[in-house]
Order: C-alpha cells, then sequence, then structure tokens
C-alpha cells in the first residue's frame, strides 16, 4: 500500500503509454530550460521530491523508469539500460520538448552517458544544454557494490528477490546513507511501499541487469563521459559506500577538467539527504557560462 506522501506524489502525476506499458511520468510547469531527471535503483522519481520543492519556478520533468516506482513491472521483461534509454528520449520528446538540462543519479547516470553516446554519433534528437551526475557507479571496477547487489546480480538473486521484505529493505537502503543524515523511518517506508508497488520487490533481481551491462558496455560508456563536448559536471557525495570517492577519481581520470561539487557529509542519495545543496548545484548549472 503507498503511503500518503507518496499518494500525494502520484496524484500529482499521471501515468503515459509507451509501447503497451504505462510509464509514471511527473511533469511541473515553470521557467528555464527544462529540468530533465534520471533516478537511480531501486528507488524512483520520487526520489526528486524534496528537491523540487526548492526550485518551484523551474520546469522540470521526472518519470519512472519501467520496473520501478509507479510505472509497470514486467515480469518477463529484459531491463535493459539500452530500452531504459529510448524510454527517456520518448518521454523527452513529449514533455520537455527539444532541449533540457540532464540531472542523472545512480542507475540513471549509465543511461544518461548512453544518451551522451547517442549524441556523439548525431543521433539523439535532444539538445542536452549542461548535465549533471550525481553519485553513480559509472566505472564499475571502482566501485563497492552492497551485499544484496552482489548476491541480486548472481544465480541466488530470484531467491533473494522471493524473500525480500520492508524490515530486510530498510537495513540495505540505510546502508548507504550517511551518518549525519540517516535514513528516517518514513523515508524507508515511502520507498518500500514504492518498490513493492505492482509487486516490484519480487523482480530486484531482473531490475539489477544494467550492472552486467555496465561492464559489457564500459568502452562504449566511459569513451562518451571522456569525449562528450558539451558542458558537464559531477556533484559527488563522499561518504557513498557505494559509488565511493574511488569513482569518482576514476571518472576524472577520463574528464579531468570536469568541474565537481563534494558533499563532504553525505552518502549514496545526495538529494534525499541534503536537497538544498544540490538545488545549489543545480541553480549554478543553469546559469550560461560567460564568455572566456
Amino acid at each position: 500500500m503507498l503511503t500518503p506522501p507518496v499518494q500525494a506524489w502520484r496524484d500529482s502525476g499521471r501515468l503515459v503509454e509507451v509501447e503497451g506499458r504505462r510509464i509514471f511520468v511527473r511533469e511541473r510547469e515553470g521557467g528555464g530550460l527544462p529540468l530533465f531527471f534520471l533516478h537511480g535503483y531501486p528507488s524512483s522519481s520520487y526520489d526528486w521530491s524534496r528537491l523540487l520543492e526548492l526550485l518551484p519556478r523551474r520546469r522540470a520533468v521526472c518519470f519512472d523508469f519501467l520496473g520501478f516506482g509507479l510505472s509497470d513491472k514486467p515480469r518477463d521483461h529484459l531491463y535493459s539500460l539500452h530500452a531504459q534509454a529510448d524510454l527517456a528520449l520518448e518521454i523527452a520528446r513529449r514533455t520537455v520538448g527539444k532541449e533540457c538540462v540532464l540531472v542523472a543519479h545512480d542507475m540513471g547516470t549509465s543511461v544518461a552517458t548512453e544518451l551522451l553516446a547517442r549524441d556523439l554519433e548525431g543521433r539523439l534528437g535532444l539538445q542536452l544544454e549542461s548535465v549533471l551526475l550525481l553519485n553513480g557507479s559509472m566505472i564499475l571496477e571502482r566501485a563497492s557494490l552492497t551485499l544484496a547487489q552482489k548476491i541480486l546480480r548472481g544465480p541466488l538473486g530470484p531467491l533473494l528477490a522471493r524473500v525480500s521484505n520492508p524490515l530486510f529493505f530498510r537495513a540495505q537502503f540505510a546502508r548507504v546513507f550517511s551518518p549525519a543524515h540517516p535514513l528516517t523511518r518514513e523515508e524507508a517506508a515511502n520507498h518500500w511501499s514504492l518498490l513493492e508497488h505492482e509487486r516490484g520487490h519480487r523482480i530486484l533481481d531482473k531490475l539489477t541487469f544494467y550492472l552486467h551491462e555496465r561492464v559489457e558496455f564500459a568502452a562504449r560508456w566511459h569513451g562518451a563521459l571522456r569525449d562528450w563536448p558539451g558542458r558537464l559536471e559531477l556533484a559527488w557525495a563522499m561518504r557513498d559506500p557505494v559509488a565511493t570517492p574511488a569513482v569518482l577519481d576514476a571518472i576524472l581520470a577520463l574528464r579531468p577538467r570536469a568541474p565537481v561539487t563534494r558533499f563532504s557529509e553525505l552518502g549514496h542519495y545526495p538529494q534525499i539527504e541534503d536537497p538544498a545543496a544540490v538545488a545549489q548545484v543545480i541553480e549554478r548549472l543553469t546559469t550560461p557560462l560567460r564568455p572566456s
């Protein structure tokens, strides 16, 4: 059952049909270039809810990837990031139009790098005015996956998904938050209700397919990080136990001139732990660069 805050979030958005699947989209009118958000695993667009409250005058669009949050969660689907990138572009086409500022976190950062790769190939069909990447294990070999992630991507993954429950979820989810900003019971209940919606917790193993793709398509996505010519910035929570500072260092080895904002006391979900800090970065990112 959805919690009251999540019900309010649901009621503020809508379901749109894309290739026979229902996708939850939360769209808000406002000024400036549209902000287009990509969420991570295993959560949903609800991750951005508090952040959006701090950007009340900005046009913004976020949505739940297929298999997540309030979107459909088919059991027989291969949850490829390439398909999720197709979905993101279709949602963007219907909502933000021809140009946007892209903000991505966790799994969403790999969808973002696929979009950058397509842009380099000249087949994106969307103008990315700037890109902000929050914590994500884009260089997987430098990340420190949680025990649950390691099990879910292995042969015992289906078993773990079948026995997942609110207590197990809260214990695992809490580990990626910082000591200074711990996961609250209310926040855990909100995210569990979205995960459990339409029995999404039973496909947790299928949703980790992106971890295999981060290996298979590493050259493509790392190359996009290195070579995309646009304005790309990083905002990194330094207390993240998964997408650790070692991941940030590896990204900067590919793109040494990328501007970085370091959040010294935040964990894996900076937009939940300290949305005001992330909002400040977005406000700066959306300010046009002065001619040099």
